[in-house]
C-alpha cells in the first residue's frame, strides 16, 4: 500500500511540483507534457505476463533500458525536449523507488 502511494505520487505529483516551481505561466502545458512521460509504460504489453508484482521495470522492458534512460536525461538538457525530458526521468525514478522498496 505505501509503496504504491509512493510509486504514484511520484507518477503524478513529482511532474505537478516541478511545473509548479519552475514553470509558472504556463504549469498546466508543462504538467502534460510530462505526464507524456508515462506513455512509456506501453512497453509492458511486449512482456510476459503483462505483470508481475515483484517485477522490477527498470533495464527489464525496452523503454526502460539503461539506454534508454541515458537517452532520457540527455533529452533535459535541450530546451525543446527538456520538458518531455523530465517527465520520462521522474517516471524512471518512480520505477526505480519500487526496485528499491521490493
Amino acid at each position: 500500500m505505501i509503496q504504491a502511494f509512493i510509486h504514484y505520487g511520484i507518477h503524478f505529483l513529482g511532474p505537478l511540483l516541478v511545473a509548479l516551481l519552475f514553470y509558472k505561466k504556463q504549469w498546466k502545458t508543462a504538467y502534460g507534457i510530462m505526464l507524456l512521460g508515462l506513455l512509456i509504460d506501453l512497453d509492458h504489453l511486449l512482456a510476459t505476463p503483462i505483470f508481475e508484482a515483484g517485477r522490477c521495470s527498470i533495464n527489464f522492458h525496452p523503454l526502460h533500458s539503461y539506454y534508454a534512460i541515458g537517452v532520457y536525461f540527455l533529452m533535459t538538457l535541450f530546451r525543446k525536449t527538456r520538458l518531455l525530458g523530465l517527465g520520462l526521468c521522474i517516471h524512471i525514478l518512480a520505477d526505480a523507488m519500487d526496485c528499491f522498496l521490493m
